[in-house]
């Protein structure tokens, strides 16, 4: 994953959508969080700040485009659009609300990922500061591709950065092996365990932490790892 991790918010009521998507998104390394309703979509876009939203226009309480106008009044977060409706004028009147993109179901994942790749570049490009995170000494920052410890720059291959990255993402909480390998790898290397062990190892050496006694990384063996804080 090359690009900073996004909270993607899910606004479709029914279930099954909502998983598949759910999925998909995560595989790409995504947060992900899902409401079944306008009312939900609406108070969780204002409680979450998510960096884009995906959203069916048929919900049960309220026409999407209600939420639309709703979130409109305080965010400009890219919203794409699912709905089964294809006519010409739901696609207008949706893009007129403020959406940025129209996908009509059935659709593919490909199809929907490559959309919202888009938005979320499009969204980051005027002017964006670079994405930086700062866990105590450790200072992370995406634009740039440079990580340090305590002033120092850290000598890290593309791969080490993305899954430092990927960590100190979630950082304080626990993290899968499944989530990273897909997220970094791709579905392939899903199971390749092994391989992601070889990497943490040498992330490990270069943070200067011990796998028997950690400061950064530490290990729920069998499930996956945990960045920590800075402050632990």
């Amino acid at each position: 994953m090359t690009a900073p991790q996004a909270r993607i918010l899910i606004v479709e009521d029914e279930a099954p959508i909502r998983r598949f998507l759910r999925l998909a998104l995560e595989a790409e390394g995504h947060l992900v969080s899902e409401a079944a309703t306008a009312r939900e979509g609406i108070a969780l876009a204002a409680k979450q700040a998510p960096s884009a939203m995906i959203l069916d226009l048929g919900l049960p309480d309220a026409d999407g485009i209600s939420v639309l106008k709703a979130v409109r009044e305080w965010s400009q977060l890219p919203i794409l659009i699912l709905s089964v409706r294809s006519d010409d004028s739901g696609k207008i009147a949706a893009l007129d609300a403020g959406a940025q993109d129209y996908v009509t179901k059935p659709f593919s994942t490909g199809e929907v990922l490559a959309r919202l790749r888009g938005l979320l570049r499009d969204h980051r490009a005027p002017g964006q500061a670079a994405a930086r995170l700062e866990l105590g000494p450790l200072v992370i920052d995406a634009a740039d591709h440079r990580a340090q410890m305590a002033g120092e720059d850290l000598k890290l291959t593309r791969r080490e950065f993305d899954l430092l990255w990927l960590l100190a993402s979630h950082a304080g909480r626990l993290v899968t092996q499944e989530m990273i390998l897909k997220a970094i790898w791709g579905p392939a290397h899903a199971e390749d365990s092994q391989y992601l062990r070889v990497y943490i190892r040498q992330l490990r050496a270069k943070l200067g932490d011990d796998a028997a006694d950690p400061h950064w990384i530490f290990t729920e063996p069998g499930v996956g790892y945990r960045l920590s804080r800075g402050q632990d």
